[in-house]
């Protein structure tokens, strides 16, 4: 097992996925009283091994990392995003919600040998890039601490002397990111955020980011030159978009390039098998109630049954009903249940949210993708056992 700690943990899409992946979680520190509650919840309804979790209502600013000593081989979490959201004020270090810096204390306090961190798209935008840059450098030079009346572009400056001086010692990580698409992983749904992953310098691995498995292009192929998608959701093939003959051809071309990749999964692949909300049968699933009132307005109409859906939001002011919301087959519109929200972040089926319908969407939509955050997770893990492996055979030797 791989032991571990989450900060800002939510309501367990990150940490579900980790402990999926082998990590034995030995803390998750939340603030959040209803996600809080939402995992204590599940650990009181027996959800299948998470009995051991200890989780922790606190602010990670007064957290004490003392008394785990050496025992963390990794942090992870996934600081609040408002500051950095493309739906937030943009504020980043401005913002008083900015956790980055909590991020960075607890791999300075705990030396973890890898961390996981994950983050909005926006994140990466053009007008952050020097704050981002900021980032990624804290992280590969924890130890260099910012002084309390020093600016943080002060300590960016010193950060970049020391990091291009290459006499760096002590505690130090080699640290890339990618910005993930996780309909490209497998999710049901367009989900793009970027994945912070850093090892220790003393550790022996050579690592990238899992590559992607699932394509678009696969999905269209599957549809329009197959139809083995409708075949398996039994309906009527229904036309391409564009059944132009150079149309399906550059689909059999792209297709053919990424042969190897499965079809994204789609909404109607995520919600197979839930009854209708409005049945006398859907009380046979968690949170699966009807919810009226949706309804389209500019920008926001719904996801389509055959495509991944839009992403899952859980919005500043209550939740945007366009994201979260379905266009039936009939054309007609409705909301997403809380189950097939979370049936979209690859949460299971018996995971429990506790709180209404917006407080649940709230957290589903604050969530990481548990297959994500799992495929993520068992290939930090797999590097990490492999480098045990090999110390241990080279010590035997000695």
């Amino acid at each position: 097992m791989i032991s571990s700690i989450e900060l800002f943990s939510g309501a367990g899409g990150l940490a579900l996925g980790l402990h999926q992946a082998g990590f034995e979680h030995q803390a998750l520190l939340e603030w959040d009283k209803d996600s809080c509650d939402t995992i204590l919840a599940n650990i009181l309804l027996g959800f299948g091994g998470i009995e051991k979790w200890k989780v922790s209502q606190t602010d990670v600013r007064f957290a004490d990392y003392r008394s785990y000593g050496s025992s963390i081989q990794v942090v992870s979490g996934g600081p609040p995003c408002q500051p950095f959201s493309m739906g937030g004020k943009h504020k980043a270090h401005a913002d008083s919600r900015d956790m980055f810096p909590e991020a960075v204390r607890a791999v300075r306090e705990l030396h973890p040998q890898a961390f996981i961190f994950e983050n909005v798209k926006g994140l990466i935008r053009k007008s952050f890039s020097s704050y981002f840059n900021y980032i990624l450098l804290q992280l590969c030079h924890p130890e260099i601490v910012v002084n309390e009346d020093m600016d943080w572009t002060e300590h960016l400056s010193i950060l970049e002397k020391y990091h291009t001086s290459g006499s760096g010692s002590g505690l130090e990580y080699n640290v890339v990111f990618r910005l993930l698409n996780a309909a490209d992983y497998g999710v049901p749904q367009h989900r793009h955020r970027v994945v912070i992953v850093g090892f220790r310098n003393d550790i022996q691995v050579s690592w990238s980011f899992p590559e992607p498995a699932y394509s678009n292009e696969a999905l269209k192929y599957s549809k329009y030159i197959t139809g083995s998608y409708w075949e398996e959701h039994q309906i009527a093939q229904k036309e391409c978009p564009s059944v132009a003959k150079q149309e399906r051809e550059r689909i059999i071309r792209l297709f053919e390039k990424k042969t190897s990749t499965k079809r994204w999964q789609t909404v109607r692949d995520a919600i197979k098998g839930l009854p209708d909300p409005q049945s006398q049968s859907a009380s046979e699933y968690l949170n699966h109630e009807f919810r009226s009132g949706a309804r389209p307005y500019a920008g926001h109409s719904g996801s389509t049954l055959d495509e991944p859906s839009k992403t899952i939001k859980a919005g500043a002011h209550g939740v945007p009903g366009g994201e979260n919301m379905l266009v039936l087959d009939d054309g007609s519109l409705r909301y997403y249940t809380v189950r097939e929200s979370a049936r979209m972040q690859t949460f299971p089926d018996k995971f429990f949210f506790c709180g209404s319908w917006t407080e649940s969407m709230r957290q589903i939509g604050n969530a990481v993708p548990v297959k994500l955050a799992n495929i993520i997770g068992e290939s930090v893990a797999h590097s990490l056992k492999a480098e045990r492996t090999w110390h241990q055979k080279k010590n035997s030797r000695l």
